[in-house]
């Protein structure tokens, strides 16, 4: 029996993305149309295979960093199981992707024994519900708390990662060979946690050992994996007129309400499986920024036009969409159609027009200093995360720098790209534009404060350094670190202009 494949299918280089928070949008199938936009080749690989990121490996450098729109035919009644498959047949074919199952050492967290007996009460019998939880109470302070009743050592590995992910960004696994329950409280600074000057940060590493006396290590545990063993950077030509056999794209609610907001209402955002949708006491600004897919850290400068009164109005909507809307793992809370179809409201409700122009905007651009850079080694393949791993980890000997970004083999060009989504709220960018002028891939650390340990806000001026908290600007880090400066400057970029926008909805 052959493998199932998409009737028919779409595949091209996404356009450049303007909103670091909607990347790798969709993965649904609607109406017999299956869509996903902006997907790096990693995030077809995890959704195709059902894997996590870090179990992919091997491959050319641009796998995390190209990204690709994909369409396909299916039958509406198709399950996420065949879809995945379909997706399998389809990268294979376009892409000429081969791969393998494999099992390697990678790096993963290991909590075992510690050298005494365990600081925890063997659990007590009980009608309470077995478990580890937050109290309500916890992030209220100076430290995060979890209490953990009738649980095996492999239940909390489990939820250590949940509750102390900026610690532990890998699998936790159990290795303590302790069979019994435990019943146990444990507290902690996370590392986002702004700690007063000259206090110390209580790590969970610090944490587990101490209160509970176990250890929580890094170390390399064989792992199965997906190896990546060939894959072109560009998909095969659609066939012929593709676009006009593909299903259209339901860009319209089947139903919707819209009224204005309640007083008293607390800002709400729901997506439900079931199709429905609530957005409830949004601004019409936000409402805005979401239909158009506008980094609300820059809708003051991507928005123009717009009567004052969209800052203070707020306005309920309740809707429905055909078909299922809970998107894979991994994916944007709000896919691309779902954006398309409160514009559409949106226009239709308000009697809304607009149009585009280029217009000069802020942004940075990314200049060499003094540089002081390492080359790359090439075995890594590309990539840019926010709190990666350090044995010796900055955000742990000073409590001011709490961010942490690392880059493996990357150019100058793709540094600057990634800036924008690896931290959108410490500086208000429109992108980051290369003008380094340095060849070559590299390797690249950078620690540094967030933008509220700063004096002031805004964008974060140089001189921070010196502020008594300890606190380091991105700018100053950056300077200090790698001997690179970003300078903000004016260019064209696209501006959404309001030309008319009704302040009352019509009739529902």
């Amino acid at each position: 029996m052959s493998a199932p494949a998409f009737e028919v299918a779409d595949v091209h280089l996404s356009s450049p993305a303007t909103n670091p928070f909607s990347l790798v949008s969709g993965g649904i199938l609607r109406g017999g149309r299956y869509d996903l936009r902006k997907a790096t080749m990693v995030d077809l690989i995890r959704l195709a295979w059902g894997l996590d990121a870090d179990k992919i490996v091997g491959g050319p450098n641009w796998l995390e960093l190209n990204r690709f729109d994909v369409s396909g035919k299916a039958p509406p009644d198709t399950t996420q199981d065949t879809i995945n498959r379909m997706l399998q047949v389809l990268l294979a074919d376009r892409f000429k992707l081969s791969v393998h199952r494999d099992t390697t050492p990678l790096p993963a967290f290991v909590l075992s024994a510690g050298k005494g007996q365990p600081k925890m009460k063997a659990a007590e019998v009980t009608n309470e519900q077995s478990g580890c939880k937050s109290p309500a109470d916890s992030g209220a302070g100076t430290y995060s708390r979890i209490s953990c009743r009738n649980v095996t050592m492999a239940t909390f590995a489990t939820a250590l990662r949940r509750y102390a992910g900026d610690y532990l960004p890998l699998v936790v696994v159990d290795s303590t060979k302790l069979e019994a329950a435990w019943d146990f409280d444990l507290e902690w600074n996370s590392r986002s946690r702004i700690l007063q000057a000259g206090s110390e940060r209580t790590t969970i590493f610090d944490a587990v050992e101490k209160q509970l006396g176990l250890k929580l290590e890094l170390r390399n545990v064989p792992t199965p994996v997906l190896v990546v063993d060939h894959a072109n950077p560009v998909p095969t030509p659609n066939p012929p007129h593709t676009a006009d056999l593909l299903p259209p794209r339901a860009l319209q609610f089947e139903v919707a309400t819209v009224k204005p907001g309640a007083p008293d209402e607390k800002v709400n955002y729901k997506l439900l499986p079931s199709g429905r949708l609530e957005l409830r006491a949004f601004l019409m600004r936000d409402l805005i920024a979401e239909a158009w897919d506008i980094d609300w850290n820059h809708m003051d400068e991507r928005i123009a036009g717009a009567p004052k009164w969209i800052d203070s109005r707020r306005f309920e909507i309740v809707a429905k969409t055909a078909g299922a809307t809970e998107p894979p793992r991994g994916t944007g809370f709000m896919d691309d159609d779902i954006r398309l179809m409160l514009r559409a409201l949106l226009i239709e409700r308000f009697r809304m027009t607009t149009h585009y122009e280029e217009r000069p905007v802020s942004s940075w651009t990314l200049t060499a200093a003094k540089p002081k850079l390492r080359k790359a080694d090439p075995a890594n393949r590309a990539n840019c995360r926010q709190g990666g791993l350090l044995a010796d980890d900055p955000r742990d000997r000073n409590t001011a720098l709490s961010r942490l970004i690392q880059c493996q083999n990357v150019t100058m060009a793709q540094f600057a790209s990634q800036l924008q989504s690896l931290d959108p709220g410490q500086f208000a960018t429109n992108g980051v534009v290369d003008e380094t002028g340095l060849k070559g891939n590299w390797d690249l650390t950078l620690s540094y404060s967030p933008k509220a340990m700063l004096q002031g806000s805004g964008v974060p001026a140089e001189g921070a350094a010196s502020e008594p908290n300890g606190a380091v600007s991105f700018l100053d880090a950056l300077r200090q670190q790698l001997g690179l400066k970003l300078e903000m400057r004016k260019r064209p970029m696209p501006v959404l202009v309001i030309d008319q926008l009704s302040e009352q909805p019509s009739e529902n």
